[in-house]
């Protein structure tokens, strides 16, 4: 963990970051004082950013051997709505009544004048996120096959919840869900790209001319995948907590079974810039038709729609990927030696594999 100030990660105080081009993401006296007021531990405290997200900003924080996570927004400017903190502390708040596994939220910041942007303070939780190593002790093909497994029993339990139980229903509402995820992306790929991808348009034309009706009105998670679950740290496989709560809303549950199976890494597959599990592509873990027929058997909705959903999930990725890669050309990810290039090519091919399930002829080739 660091113990001292990083440059421009993170500085000692805000008279620190005078000089510097981009403000700080954690300011070391500014926290100290919020843990102060909230508790927790006590002397200087040390710091480790963690997680691997693209997005928000994540950092546990230790501090006379109390252990905290602080997730934040990326500096501004940004779009605030894909950014709240505010409403993801709320949203697991909600589910964690409702016996969905979320960390506990311990404390919530609205004042951007401490970090810049509004934080929040959350349990530790202690235990295995899977992405590109399989952890020893889920490596038997029996463990391997029981993970994937229990990926789907937690976004089924997630999906049987009663939305219009304990505060839920404010999350959002489920109608007209799927054609308003068309319409904002598509919105939003027009402000975030600086070049001609015609494939963009032409899926999108697509999704909206052939809109399934939607089976049920669940939570929906948003980013659903085995790289944003906490697995326990010894066999059997177990999900201790589901993380990164940005995007939930109340809509189509397939929507979430959509992305998890278009994005799920399977042995002979191409690859893609959301590959984040890689893992899944060795012998024992479920195929995508599994993931799908285990969703299927536990819920009982028709999953022949399901190209559509998965047509959207890639779609959509490859819109927020292209704002990613417009601000890495504009020098706003000066630390992005890796991501942010590779999407040159990326982009294109999450438009190639969406234009396959929805069986549409694609001009890009990996």
């Amino acid at each position: 963990m660091h113990t001292v100030p990083d440059g421009v990660e993170s500085v000692s105080g805000w008279a620190a970051a005078r000089h510097l081009e981009r403000p700080p993401l954690l300011v070391v006296d500014t926290v100290t004082a919020f843990l102060d007021a909230h508790g927790v531990g006590h002397g200087p405290i040390a710091w480790q950013r963690i997680g691997g997200g693209q997005s928000n900003v994540t950092y546990l924080i230790e501090r006379g051997g109390d252990h905290v996570v602080l997730r934040r927004g990326p500096r501004p400017p940004l779009p605030r709505s894909t950014h709240d903190m505010v409403r993801e502390a709320r949203v697991q708040r909600l589910l964690r009544g409702h016996g969905v596994p979320v960390p506990e939220i311990l404390a919530v910041c609205e004042d951007e004048s401490l970090l810049g942007v509004p934080f929040y303070l959350m349990s530790r939780v202690e235990g295995t996120v899977v992405t590109d190593a399989i952890p020893p002790h889920l490596s038997s093909l029996e463990q391997r096959r029981a993970t994937s497994a229990a990926v789907v029993d937690t976004l089924v339990a997630l999906h049987r919840i009663e939305v219009n139980e304990g505060g839920l229903a404010t999350l959002g509402s489920p109608d007209g869900y799927l054609r308003r995820q068309v319409e904002r992306f598509s919105g939003l790929w027009e402000v975030n790209t600086s070049r001609s991808l015609p494939a963009v348009e032409r899926i999108a034309d697509w999704l909206g001319r052939n809109l399934p009706a939607t089976q049920a009105a669940t939570v929906v998670h948003g980013d659903y995948r085995m790289g944003n679950l906490m697995f326990a740290p010894q066999a059997p496989a177990g999900v201790l907590a589901v993380l990164d709560w940005e995007m939930a809303t109340l809509g189509d549950p397939l929507a979430d079974l959509g992305y998890l199976t278009a994005t799920y890494s399977e042995a002979g597959a191409p690859t893609t810039p959301l590959e984040l599990t890689p893992v899944t592509r060795a012998p024992g873990y479920l195929t995508r038709r599994q993931l799908a027929e285990r969703y299927g058997s536990r819920t009982g909705l028709d999953l022949t729609p399901l190209p559509w959903y998965q047509t959207l999930a890639l779609w959509k990725a490859a819109v927020f990927c292209e704002a990613i890669y417009t601000r890495w050309r504009r020098g706003e990810r000066p630390d992005d030696t890796h991501f942010g290039p590779s999407l040159e090519s990326g982009v294109p091919r999450l438009l190639d594999m969406a234009a396959r399930y929805a069986g549409l002829v694609t001009t890009h080739r990996t």
